[in-house]
């Protein structure tokens, strides 16, 4: 019997990803998807529209009738609550991945940065029931099919951020990682709030933001001083 896999290039990529079990792998799908479909990722504005119109498969549009239900809530006001916001989000750990998917559906431009090229931690989490749901949502079955299964209430952290990273890419968010947050470097001239990064020359030095989302990173004294100590696992601030 002939094969009845997918004949569309960018059907066997969106499949590669979806299927996909490392940062490196899924980042790599990721990227020749947006170039067989002529997309831009950095284009955040348009970018998960264009991506629904042109990857017209079925697979994808049972995820998009996922995502696209989620957008829809109140709360998000179509996309439009924070369409002025520049946010910059440190740590691709489960909060901050889960960070940056919410400030996009708000409608903000985010750029998440990691210095780990890999996900490594195998420690296995119990999930509550409202962020099962939460992640039912967002479409975490479409990506893990073992996603709380019967009466499995768990999952391994590597297993949680390979979800949320593909929910983060296919709603916009830029992802770098193999980056490392140094410190911040204040408005000066036309230039507005920015990152002090290693290595220096990556272009991610060079985003201008409004807003930072800190999940995880070391208590940097020229950071810190902005705002009172917190014990929250991540901080959302705006600087002013």
């Amino acid at each position: 019997m002939a094969s009845q896999g997918p004949v569309n290039p960018s059907h066997a990529t969106f499949d590669l990803f979806v299927q996909a079990q490392t940062c490196k792998d899924v980042k790599h799908h990721f990227t020749q998807l947006c170039r067989q479909l002529e997309i831009d990722p950095q284009d955040f504005g348009s970018f998960y529209a264009k991506l629904k119109e042109r990857l017209n498969y079925w697979k994808a549009k049972a995820l998009w009738t996922k995502l696209d239900k989620r957008a829809s809530h109140e709360d998000y006001q179509q996309g439009k609550v924070c369409t002025k916001n520049k946010c910059l989000v440190l740590g691709a750990g489960p909060c901050g991945l889960r960070v940056a998917i919410e400030l996009s559906l708000l409608g903000a431009q985010v750029v998440l940065l990691e210095k780990r090229e890999t996900f490594s931690r195998n420690n296995v989490l119990h999930l509550w029931p409202y962020t099962i749901y939460d992640l039912r949502e967002l479409g975490a079955k479409k990506f893990y099919g073992k996603f709380c299964s019967g009466s499995l209430d768990h999952i391994s952290i590597r297993q949680l951020q390979l979800i949320l990273l593909k929910v983060a890419l296919l709603l916009g968010v830029e992802v770098h990682t193999g980056v490392e947050f140094q410190g911040l470097i204040e408005p000066s001239g036309e230039n507005g709030w920015m990152a002090k990064l290693q290595p220096r020359s990556h272009p991610a030095a060079a985003f201008q933001f409004d807003d930072i989302s800190e999940t995880g990173y070391p208590y940097y004294r020229d950071f810190w001083h902005r705002v009172p100590p917190t014990c929250c696992s991540n901080l959302l601030f705006e600087l002013a």
